[in-house]
């Protein structure tokens, strides 16, 4: 199992739960306020209509209880719209003014009559008899009345406030998580950064010793041009090189312009001969496109590239490098192919996380590394194809440092 994609999902999978959580508990609180507040508001929109019947067909009675049926009434009141069994406005209450006056003029002699906007009143009453069923008052003469109403302003903010809250909330999460997993992902490369600086300093003291024992092997025995000791010189200058890798990290490279296809027959020609005869290697391609290059960290890059291809190899195979260049869009590709076991489709991606192997051994950081030190080149790296059981093949894009001019004809 990859521990750093676990944690990741793991910190993930407690995140969701915890909005939800949240989410859940805010929901359904609001929701019992509202369902509270709306029985209280119909309460309120029962007596007022009683309150408007009384006054609206009351006989004289005295002042006083007059003032204190308006009163009543009035501290009530909620929007609402009265009407007579066959939708004729009998009173309302609580709407806009702006439109439910309308003066009129001489020019409007037909409508002088006209003391409302019957477009407002058809699309509040629509509306309210689709929020509540009606109150029905039944008056001494027989007919009825039909009260309808709507929620208050502040029950209706009261509607949307829980989806407002969530979005809030969605925010900070989201903005919580990004920031969190920027401290996590800058601490984790501090760690790295640490380790491996420390790496290359512990591997100096140890590196030059062994310089300095194989040039004394080779005064004793005279043996300057020993096979044998000359590889062995090779792979302690290899060890310096890798040190010298580890201490560049955290830092930015220096690039320098260099012939590809030069660095990289270079680096096969000190690779093959430490790998199985069974295996064979193949470099083609244009032979002159340049580059801006860092020569250490490039090694890198092809190294973690064909020691992936060697072990997806199961005994024997081939491995080719291919060079070919993009001239309208300057541009280099470097295609590495081998004839290994192949990648599933589904991780063309997944390849290039930290931690992510298909061997029992080994920490699965190589394609993650060899994806920065690329970007470090201003390049890109991704999975050109790959087939179960016939290979796969990496493309690395990098800019071209050959500039052209278009032909003119």
């Amino acid at each position: 199992m990859n521990p750093y994609q676990y944690n990741q999902q793991r910190w993930k999978f407690f995140l969701l739960i915890f909005a939800a959580i949240i989410a859940a508990a805010s929901l359904l609180y609001t929701n019992y306020l509202v369902r509270n507040l709306s029985k209280v508001e119909r309460t309120k929109a029962e007596v007022w209509a009683m309150s408007t019947k009384s006054i609206m067909t009351m006989p004289d009675v005295d002042d006083e209880f007059i003032t204190f049926v308006y009163s009543v009434r009035d501290s009530l009141a909620v929007p609402a719209i009265i009407t007579d069994e066959k939708d004729n406005i009998v009173f309302w209450r609580d709407l806009d003014s702006t439109k439910t006056n309308i003066k009129t003029t001489a020019k409007d002699s037909s409508n002088h009559h006209l003391d409302y906007d019957p477009h407002y009143f058809e699309k509040q009453l629509n509306f309210m008899k689709k929020s509540h069923a009606p109150i029905i008052l039944n008056l001494d003469n027989g007919a009825k009345w039909m009260v309808y109403y709507k929620d208050s302003w502040f029950l209706q903010q009261l509607r949307v406030f829980p989806y407002i809250q969530l979005s809030l909330i969605a925010i900070f999460l989201i903005i919580g998580y990004t920031v969190f997993n920027s401290i996590r992902k800058s601490e984790q490369n501090l760690v790295w950064v640490g380790l491996t600086k420390e790496a290359a300093h512990q591997l100096g003291t140890p590196i030059s010793s062994l310089m300095g024992w194989v040039e004394l092997i080779k005064l004793k025995f005279d043996a300057e041009d020993d096979e044998t000791l000359n590889e062995m010189e090779n792979d302690i200058k290899r060890l310096e090189i890798v040190a010298d890798r580890f201490s560049k990290i955290g830092s930015t490279p220096v690039l320098h312009n260099a012939n590809v296809y030069e660095v990289i027959a270079a680096y096969i020609r000190y690779f093959k001969v430490r790998t199985s005869d069974k295996i064979l290697f193949e470099l083609t391609g244009d032979k002159h496109v340049e580059a801006k290059l860092n020569i250490p960290l490039f090694d890198w890059i092809i190294e973690n590239l064909l020691k992936n291809a060697v072990n997806a190899i199961a005994s024997e195979g081939k491995i080719t490098v291919k060079i070919s260049e993009n001239i309208a869009k300057e541009e280099i590709f470097i295609d590495i192919s081998d004839t290994g076991k192949g990648i599933p489709r589904s991780n063309f991606e997944t390849v290039f996380q930290p931690g992510f192997t298909t061997r029992k051994r080994g920490w699965g950081l190589g394609l993650s590394l060899t994806k920065r030190m690329v970007h470090y080149h201003q390049g890109h790296i991704f999975v050109k194809d790959s087939e179960i059981g016939k290979g796969t093949t990496f493309r690395i894009i990098l800019k071209s440092n050959l500039t052209y001019e278009p032909t003119e004809i």
